[in-house]
């Protein structure tokens, strides 16, 4: 995940930087000494070489460029790593600190039963959380090599979305009402797992940056050019507009590590952002008007569904059947 290829195009650059300037140096003292003994012949070469001189001064200065533009981005990717680094040690340390005092206390004292079942759950939500920060890890991974398992297959998105619903109201312990949904009957093609991280991830940051008390709504209905479009909802601080697109980067969080009062690792949105690009769709973030909060937007391409494929085919056979009828004798 920390490979050096960010790092890679730089050093070439640089490299190629330091040849044009050596080649424009050996082509300028040439051209010195051109100048100094002119002659008819001399002065054809001179101008000769002098667009190429400055065809390399060009390319000389536009490498300069590229390599502040991209050294900046790997500043920037080295001080998000950092942050990820930061985030990923807090959200091991705690859970197993939590777990590793209640255990401790289980071990040395008297603890009654209603209290040790108690000690039991908190150490098993820190097991889930746990478990949480290690499978958004693996799937990061997992996106970065293009390694996903399973087929393609037709799934039901309502019902796909109510279950992530439920599923992130029980992770937070919240009400499912928290989360509201209102959802046509849609049916896509793509794996179980792909949809599953995409809409997990969105509700569960949804609900984790809503405000208090939290609210969330899902919507999905049909869009345009045979799309389906899922609008997630909430009543949280919103991103800034100049933010928006920076979110969906890998390891990014908005604000230092060290004042971060959520949980994360910086990785959500960009599965979420990865895997939906993958299937052939796109989503983005608007504000909610005159109202606090964020509205994700996942555009992803609908599959027809079973009775409406059966008409198609059915009239598609149809005119070639009449054919064969009128062609034969």
């Amino acid at each position: 995940m920390f490979a050096g290829r960010p790092y890679r195009l730089p050093v070439n650059l640089a490299i190629v930087m330091i040849g044009l300037l050596a080649i424009l140096t050996v082509g300028w003292v040439l051209l010195s000494l051109l100048g100094a003994f002119a002659d008819e012949r001399s002065a054809t070469v001179y101008w000769v070489l002098l667009p190429v001189g400055a065809t390399f001064l060009a390319l000389l200065l536009a490498g300069v460029v590229g390599y502040l533009v991209l050294t900046i981005k790997a500043i920037n990717l080295s001080r998000r790593q950092s942050n990820f680094i930061d985030s990923v040690t807090h959200e091991l340390k705690s859970p197993l600190a939590s777990m590793k005092l209640y255990l401790q206390t289980l071990s040395r004292h008297q603890v009654p039963p209603e209290q040790q079942t108690e000690f039991f759950q908190i150490m098993l939500d820190d097991l889930e959380r746990l478990d949480r920060l290690i499978n958004q890890m693996l799937a990061a991974g997992r996106i970065d090599s293009a390694r996903i398992d399973g087929e393609a297959e037709r799934i039901d998105l309502a019902e796909l979305l109510a279950h992530c619903a439920r599923s992130v109201c029980t992770t937070y312990r919240l009400p499912v009402e928290t989360v509201t949904l209102s959802c046509e009957p849609c049916t896509v093609r793509a794996r179980t797992i792909e949809l599953d991280l995409i809409f997990r991830n969105l509700i569960d940051n949804a609900v984790k940056y809503a405000g208090a008390p939290p609210w969330v709504r899902v919507e999905l209905a049909r869009g345009a050019a045979r799309t389906v479009r899922v609008r997630i909802s909430d009543n949280g601080r919103g991103i800034p507009r100049k933010l928006r697109r920076q979110v969906f980067g890998r390891f990014v969080r908005l604000g230092s590590e060290l004042e971060r009062e959520k949980p994360g690792t910086g990785l959500g949105l960009y599965i979420v952002r990865t895997l939906v690009q993958r299937l052939g769709g796109r989503v983005n973030i608007a504000d909610r008007g005159s109202q606090p909060g964020t509205v994700f937007t996942v555009v992803l391409p609908i599959v027809a569904p079973p009775v409406e494929a059966d008409a198609a085919s059915k009239s598609a056979a149809e005119p070639a059947a009449s054919k064969r009828e009128t062609a034969d004798p």
